[in-house]
């Protein structure tokens, strides 16, 4: 296979041009999670109280042992059920793209917790039909400097649109932030023998909600407005990532007994 390497750095996804490996660009997801995400922190101090309440003998007796080691393990609730539940979407996701490719799945062989996403998965190819013309391929904007994994390119109904599989408890409006910039892209760079091909003109974008319960596909607006917001967060990620560094100086004037945080740090 010849796709494009990606890389981890600062907790963000850069993905490697494959005909210059010192040309980097961040991922889409890395762009999109700019966005405020203030609802993270309360959920975050959820998960651990509820760790503590639902392990309250286990966490009574660390205490004691191991205050530090309690402290560790309640503060780290919420990164072990985000864990569980991105396992699960990877999971679905490699069998959802076998599914797409034509490929019959013998349950038998199918883990216990994504056996209803992969029969609802089958359900959503009968029921709706898609002609798929591209499959998990990465997108490459030449012009705003970013890249992307997509799910799918399919002809639904008579229109092109970009898809994307979720598995969590609900489609979150940053799916359109992600769509627009799959949509919007230069190029798609195909995993197969690593040559560029245009990005087909779709007409919008779509999400397959697969939960154990059940599956919806839902509409998702990923249109030129939406688009200038992504690129709107290109900037920001750009700021994050380094251009805040350079926006305050050294002091050309003091007094006093103020000390910088490396005077303090060395003395």
């Amino acid at each position: 296979m010849a796709g494009v390497s990606t890389i981890k750095r600062g907790g963000s996804r850069f993905y490697i041009n494959p005909d210059d490996a010192h040309i980097k660009v961040p991922g889409v997801t890395s762009v999109c999670s700019m966005t405020p995400k203030d609802f993270l922190m309360y959920w975050a101090a959820k998960e651990s109280a509820q760790a503590a309440v639902d392990n309250w003998d286990i966490v009574s007796q660390l205490i004691q042992r191991d205050p530090a080691g309690a402290t560790d393990y309640l503060k780290s609730a919420h990164r072990r059920k985000s864990k569980a539940a991105s396992d699960l979407g990877s999971a679905a996701h490699d069998l959802f793209e076998r599914q797409a490719r034509g490929e019959t799945l013998n349950l038998r062989h199918v883990h216990v917790d994504v056996k209803p996403h992969v029969r609802w998965f089958d359900e959503f190819l009968q029921e709706v039909q898609p002609e798929f013309l591209h499959l998990e391929e990465t997108v490459w904007s030449d012009t705003h400097h970013y890249a992307g994994s997509f799910d799918a390119i399919a002809i639904v109904d008579g229109e092109t649109v970009v898809l994307d599989w979720k598995t969590s408890k609900a489609v979150y409006d940053s799916v359109a932030l992600q769509l627009s910039a799959y949509r919007y892209a230069d190029r798609i760079i195909r995993a197969a023998d690593g040559e560029s091909v245009d990005v087909p003109e779709m007409s919008g974008g779509a999400v397959l909600h697969v939960r154990p319960e059940g599956w919806q596909f839902v509409p998702v607006e990923c249109g030129p407005q939406v688009y200038r917001a992504f690129l709107a967060l290109r900037e920001v990620f750009d700021w994050e990532a380094d251009g805040k560094k350079k926006v305050v100086g050294k002091p050309i004037a003091s007094g006093g007994e103020v000390q910088t945080g490396t005077q303090r740090r060395a003395a």
